[in-house]
C-alpha cells in the first residue's frame, strides 16, 4: 500500500519521502515501486523519459526527520493501534503545525490514532484501496476532533492524486470495510458449511459482474490483513454476529497462508 500510495503522488508531481523502519525494507519498496513504473511504461501509459524524472521525486529514507516540511504525511503501517499511536506522536514533533497527518488504516479508529496528540484537529484518516496506484476511491475519514480544513485539504489532495474522494464519519470499517464484511463472511460461510469450494465461489461472483472473487481478493490484500480489520470491526460493534470472524480466516493466518505474499493463500 505505501508503495502504491508514493507512486500515485510522485505522478501527481509531488516531492515523495519514503520511509521504513531499515533498508532491506525499504529497497522491497522501492523495488516495487519500479515494478509499478515499468508496469506503466509496458502498457503505454508512461513514456520512458518520464519515469526518470518521477523516480527523480522520490527520496528513500530510514529517519522521520526527513519529513520535516512535508504538507502531508500517509502512514501505512501494520494496523495496530499502539504503533500507529506512536508513530504519529513522532510525526507530530517533527512535521511543520500546517501539515497534514493521515492515516491509511482500514478498520482502526481516527478518534483514537489521534488521541494522544497536541493537535488533533489536523489528523485525519486517508485509505486508499489495493492496488493504491490503480483504484481510485479514497476514502477521507473525519475523526472525532478533525476540522474541517483538514478534511478540505486531505480531499483535495486526494483529488490531485487522481482519485475520488468521499468523507466518511469515524465509524467501524468507514463505508467499504463495513460493506465488505458481508462480501467476505457470507463466502467463508458458504465454504465452511460445505456448499462449494472458494473456486465456485469466485467463479460465480465474477459470472455476476465482479471482477476478483472474494478468496481471490483476500490473496491480493493479504489474509492476515483481512483477518485484523474483519476482527476489528467486530470488536467495535461488541461482536454483531453479522461481522464475526471465521475460522478459516484464523487457520490460514496462523498457518502462515497470506496469500501474494507469502506465496501461497486460497490459490
Amino acid at each position: 500500500m505505501g508503495a502504491g500510495i508514493a507512486y500515485s503522488a510522485a505522478l501527481a508531481g509531488y516531492d515523495v519521502r519514503l520511509y521504513d523502519i531499515g533498508r532491506e525494507q525499504l529497497e522491497r519498496g522501492t523495488a516495487q515501486i519500479d515494478r509499478f513504473i515499468e508496469g506503466s511504461i509496458e502498457r503505454g501509459k508512461l513514456a520512458r523519459e518520464a519515469a526518470e524524472e518521477l523516480r527523480g521525486r522520490m527520496v528513500a529514507t530510514t529517519s522521520l526527520d526527513d519529513f520535516a516540511g512535508c504538507a502531508i504525511v500517509v502512514e501505512a503501517v501494520i494496523e495496530r493501534l499502539e504503533i500507529k499511536q506512536d508513530l504519529f506522536a513522532q510525526l507530530e514533533s517533527i512535521a511543520g503545525p500546517e501539515a497534514i497527518l493521515a492515516s491509511n488504516t482500514s478498520s482502526l479508529p481516527i478518534t483514537a490514532i489521534a488521541a494522544q496528540l497536541e493537535h488533533p484537529e489536523r489528523v485525519a484518516g486517508m485509505h486508499f484501496f489495493n492496488p493504491a496506484h490503480i483504484m481510485k476511491l479514497v476514502e477521507v475519514i473525519q475523526g472525532h476532533r478533525t476540522s474541517e480544513e483538514t478534511m478540505a485539504r486531505t480531499a483535495e489532495i486526494a483529488r490531485r492524486l487522481g482519485k475520488t474522494p468521499v468523507r466518511a464519519k469515524d465509524t467501524p470499517g468507514f463505508i467499504v470495510n463495513r460493506v465488505a464484511r458481508n462480501f467476505y463472511g457470507e463466502a467463508f460461510r458458504i465454504v465452511g458449511e460445505g456448499c462449494a469450494t472458494h473456486e465456485q465461489v469466485d467463479r460465480c461472483m465474477k459470472a455476476i459482474g465482479f471482477r476478483m472473487g472474494p478468496f481471490e481478493l483476500m490473496d491480493l490484500i493479504g489474509i492476515d490483513v483481512n483477518f485484523a480489520v474483519t476482527a476489528s470491526v467486530y470488536d467495535q460493534y461488541f461482536h454483531e454476529a453479522r461481522f464475526r470472524p471465521h475460522l478459516i480466516q484464523r487457520k490460514m493466518v496462523e498457518s502462515g497462508l497470506l496469500g501474494k505474499k507469502s506465496g501461497k493463500g486460497f490459490y
